[in-house]
């Protein structure tokens, strides 16, 4: 556990504090809950709260979410709120944050679950009562709690992080947001396990460890076949920055702008996570050309871009030898990005690529030539789209820069890696213009 931060300390003497307030404010009204099922469902969270499993971004998630799940339900009957937060406050209780250094994420972790929780419970509260309903019922009645913990959570997260001022508001939300899909199958399954306690009695939740112990090592599996899955992709990533570092910082942009694209057509995560993958790896084949063909700063003879050519070849072979890859191995030929209005079945993604990789490549300083300008970029893709891009796919990319207020091409570049670049130039390596009239008829690539 990372030592705790010496710029929160009186954010979590505030959130701490509210939390005790309230919970001090429920007991008053409430009176306190029945001590038997404060014991089994503590119990419970203690013991699941210990196995964690680690989310993209280094979110940490525990099954325990569950069990207060069915701590919500559980409480309900008794009309008690202040059950549930008391409960769920302990989720912040592992041995890790018992350390001089990091002891201020227990009260830090244990106001910010009370109050997620507490949101949780109160939204339950005002749903109708069903205790014998069907379990379609309880499913349907766990997602706006979920989305009321989620809510309140993130809300304090992303406030503790401005806080503490290391990271912006929306790294931390983009870092947050795919770990919404990971949590609602835990809300359901504890609001599934709250009904079976309410009809079997306090017992039956002996049994709720065994599939507490099967859904944490599931979704364990799962995680570690993601990690398994970006350690690949970095360790060939790492790979083409050894050989070319111009041509690896290419692709983590083309990877952002694909990404860009993926939002505004409304891809669900698991499609935006293959197309990251996709832009990455859309130029591994590289790795076989030669540098000086890459870079070369005057027009490559016939012989020099049917080598250069190879690399669209490469790629889809080594990407059709990756189980996980093989789904997106066409997007590396470019035979299959080239827009066509008489294909519709023709998968997206290709295309997404093929216009985030030309963005790129337009406004980035190559060895031929200096960075284009942003608006030059923008007309050339709406002068190709219909022949040569996806017209969809060219305006959800402008419309996505334009949105974020992003500037690039000359003049916004970060690192220019070849600074003698005359400002205008023949073209180079995948340009495809080898004869003057040529390159009226093709457009700039990777």
């Amino acid at each position: 556990m990372s030592p705790f931060p010496r710029q929160l300390r009186w954010f979590t003497v505030a959130v701490f504090a509210v939390a005790v307030g309230a919970e001090l404010f429920l007991a008053r009204r409430e009176g306190l809950p029945s001590a038997g099922a404060l014991a089994v469902l503590a119990g419970l969270v203690l013991l699941s709260a210990q196995m964690l499993v680690r989310l993209r971004d280094g979110v940490l998630l525990s099954p325990g979410l569950g069990v207060c799940m069915a701590a919500i339900v559980v409480f309900r009957d008794e009309q008690s709120l202040l059950g549930a937060m008391l409960v769920c406050s302990l989720l912040a209780v592992r041995p890790s944050y018992f350390s001089k250094a990091s002891w201020g994420w227990l009260p830090f972790n244990a106001g910010v679950s009370a109050l997620s929780f507490l949101a949780a419970a109160l939204v339950y509260g005002t749903l109708p009562s069903a205790t014998t309903g069907s379990a379609l019922y309880f499913v349907l009645t766990a997602i706006p709690a979920a989305f009321a913990y989620m809510l309140v959570a993130w809300a304090l997260l992303l406030l503790s992080y401005v806080v503490e001022g290391t990271s912006s508001w929306r790294e931390v939300l983009g870092g947050l947001l795919p770990s919404g899909a990971e949590v609602l199958p835990f809300a359901v399954l504890g609001f599934l396990l709250g009904r079976l306690y309410l009809s079997l009695g306090p017992a039956v939740m002996l049994l709720i460890i065994v599939p507490i112990l099967i859904a944490r090592e599931m979704f364990a599996s799962y995680m570690r076949v993601k990690e398994s899955h970006d350690e690949t992709v970095g360790m060939l990533i790492r790979a083409l920055e050894a050989k070319d570092r111009y041509t690896s910082g290419h692709s983590e942009r083309v990877a952002d702008y694909a990404r860009y694209v993926g939002e505004e057509l409304n891809f669900m995560p698991a499609r935006l996570e293959r197309l990251r993958f996709a832009a990455l790896m859309h130029d591994i084949g590289k790795l076989v050309v030669p540098n000086q063909l890459l870079n070369k700063p005057g027009r490559l003879t016939p012989e020099e871009f049917a080598h250069v050519r190879v690399h669209e070849k490469v790629s889809v072979q080594m990407l059709s030898h990756i189980d996980f890859l093989r789904p997106i191995a066409a997007a590396s030929d470019s035979d299959h990005t080239r827009f066509d209005p008489d294909d519709p079945d023709h998968p997206i993604e290709p295309y997404i690529v093929m216009i985030a990789d030309a963005y790129d490549a337009m406004t980035s300083t190559r060895a031929y030539r200096k960075a284009l300008s942003q608006d030059v970029a923008f007309r050339e893709l709406r002068d190709k789209a219909g022949i040569q891009f996806h017209p969809a796919c060219v305006e959800a990319l402008i419309h996505a820069i334009e949105q974020r207020g992003e500037k690039h091409g000359d003049g916004f570049e970060r690192d220019a890696e070849f600074d003698n670049a005359p400002v205008a130039g023949l073209g180079s390596a995948g340009l495809g213009d080898l004869l003057e009239n040529e390159a009226s008829e093709t457009s700039p690539s990777s």
